[in-house]
């Protein structure tokens, strides 16, 4: 298909199926089909919705859980928080679900709900730019051109896949690839594997590499604080309790969230729960690991919760084993087969360094170096109201209201957006609640008969600036640490600051008073007739 042809938003088997195309024209365009867009386009459906799109890159659904298939992958959230409130799934094998489970859940999901008929598989968006005389975004996919009523963003904030740019890499002779988009070609056994990056991916696939490579060197920057995980198989009769009494599974699942958020002030300040977490971890890295320099290299010197905490069992058995090395250098460059570290720039070690600077062969190197979180790819594809992309209004700081929309960028909905992530319980919760708030938010434009809403710069302004100020008495403010938490510019925007209750009351429904509002002026089909009258609410 050329670029300038238009894309249908649907192709259903019947002009009679609730997706017949209404043109080129789509009330709401989703962007993503992993957890966020899936539960946004069905809430949707449910809501009697049927003028949908969902735009997804990939050739299947998934999102994180499609793209990440490294081996020991699995969720470090309790699987009975990791699904939709409206689906539970009662078929969880393990208290941790494996990635390949929570793929196979989504695909469910889309069965389930008959959201075939609303998917785009393998449509990139291009650019999109809002029309303000139109009051529609001006879509350029993949597939050709399109435009939406609405657009929601709901790529999730582990999808791009961050990788250091390191000098001398061009002159690597070997393999390399972020752990994202794992090699299961490559026949590791005879080879030695260097692992760049000590984070939530890399503590779950170097336990497999110690098994199948001839030698794994792990280049740490930081050490991670490390809980136990206490994984285990969930056993049949409670599968069974659960698919015959879905209450009983609601009622587990009340109680995990219950637990979760009774561990939140540790983060948020209390001195007293911070001090016994951080014992409980120290306790289990001195379990594990008997060998006192490398346990001196494994100890962080930043607070516990800093950082994303991580929970395993057999990271740290792995780095004990014979043919696994803990390298804390900087590293320096890149060469041919080897990686150069500078001498005498360890970091996170409890003990001075005798390293004088090595060259760490390696035939492979692997990045689990995590995600951009706070450098978002897309920021750059969306021009707003007075011209500018996003990424230039944001400035390497993302900035929105309630971590849904943005101030000049009417009609466009975050999912996952700033200042929504948790270190403590399952996202899946927030996401939800911004799609209450995306929901109302729908309801109230139709039923006022509302062409474009777009977030009051100084509601937005007020929002997050509040936001900041309670944040600063946090571990992710004041833990002494550097993390995807923060921007560039040292500002705390992935993090939600409060339990996560408060945001859910705060997004239970929409609130006109912080928003500009224009009357529709005739719309796509379907809307109601236009009364070009323009207020500012409140």
């Amino acid at each position: 298909m050329s670029e300038s042809a238009e894309i249908s938003p649907a192709s259903p088997a019947s002009p009679a199926s609730p997706a017949s195309p209404p043109g080129r024209h789509v009330s709401v365009v989703i962007v993503g089909a992993g957890f966020a867009g899936l539960g946004t386009a069905i809430r949707l459906l449910q809501e009697g919705h049927r003028d949908l799109l969902i735009l997804e890159q990939a050739d299947e659904v998934g999102g994180t859980w499609r793209d990440n298939t490294y081996p020991g992958c699995a969720c470090d959230v309790p699987s009975r928080l990791y699904s939709f409130s409206f689906a539970p799934n009662p078929e969880w094998s393990r208290r941790y679900a494996p990635q390949r489970e929570i793929e196979q859940y989504l695909r469910r999901c889309v069965a389930r709900y008959g959201l075939r008929p609303y998917l785009r598989l393998g449509c990139a968006l291009e650019g999109a730019v809002w029309d303000a005389e139109r009051q529609r975004w001006e879509l350029r996919t993949g597939q050709g051109t399109l435009t939406a009523g609405s657009l929601v963003m709901a790529q999730g904030p582990l999808s791009e896949p961050a990788v250091p740019s390191l000098p001398g890499m061009d002159d690597f002779a070997g393999e390399a690839f972020h752990s994202a988009r794992w090699r299961h070609d490559l026949d590791l056994s005879d080879k030695r594997v260097g692992v760049i990056g000590t984070g939530a991916s890399a503590i779950q696939f170097v336990p497999h590499l110690r098994r199948t490579a001839r030698q794994v060197t792990v280049f740490q920057r930081t050490p991670p604080w490390i809980m136990p995980r206490h994984d285990r198989p969930v056993p049949e009769w409670r599968r069974r309790l659960f698919r015959l009494a879905p209450p009983a599974q609601r009622l587990a699942r009340g109680w995990e969230y219950a637990v979760r958020e009774a561990g939140l002030p540790a983060l948020l300040g209390n001195r007293t729960m911070a001090a016994m977490g951080r014992k409980e971890a120290l306790a289990h890295l001195h379990r594990q690991v008997a060998d006192p320099v490398l346990r001196a290299k494994l100890t962080p010197d930043y607070a516990l919760g800093c950082k994303r905490v991580l929970m395993s069992d057999d990271y740290y058995p792995a780095l004990g084993a014979p043919n696994v090395d803990v390298v804390t250098e900087r590293i320096a460059r890149i060469e041919k087969n080897a990686v150069l570290t500078a001498p005498g720039t360890a970091s996170g070690s409890a003990s001075p360094t005798a390293a004088d600077g090595l060259a760490h062969p390696v035939d492979v190197l692997i990045f689990g170096t995590g995600f951009r979180v706070t450098d978002t790819g897309y920021s750059q594809l969306l021009v707003g109201a007075d011209g500018r992309t996003l990424h230039d209004v944001w400035q390497g700081s993302p900035q929105a209201y309630l971590g849904t929309t943005v101030a000049g960028f009417p009609n466009l909905f975050l999912m996952a957006g700033p200042n929504t992530g948790i270190g403590h319980t399952s996202l899946i919760y927030m996401i939800e609640s911004q799609i209450d708030y995306l929901l109302d938010s729908l309801r109230f434009m139709r039923e006022r008969r509302i062409g474009a809403m777009d977030v009051r710069a100084d509601a937005q302004l007020a929002y997050n600036a509040g936001l900041q100020r309670r944040m600063a008495g946090t571990v992710w403010a004041a833990g002494g640490c550097a993390g995807w938490y923060q921007d560039r510019h040292g500002r705390i925007t992935a993090i939600w600051p409060e339990p996560t209750w408060r945001f859910r009351r705060r997004t239970r429904s929409f609130d006109p008073e912080r928003y500009t509002l224009t009357a529709a002026r005739g719309g796509p089909p379907g809307t109601a007739p236009d009364r070009p009258t323009v207020r500012t609410a409140g």
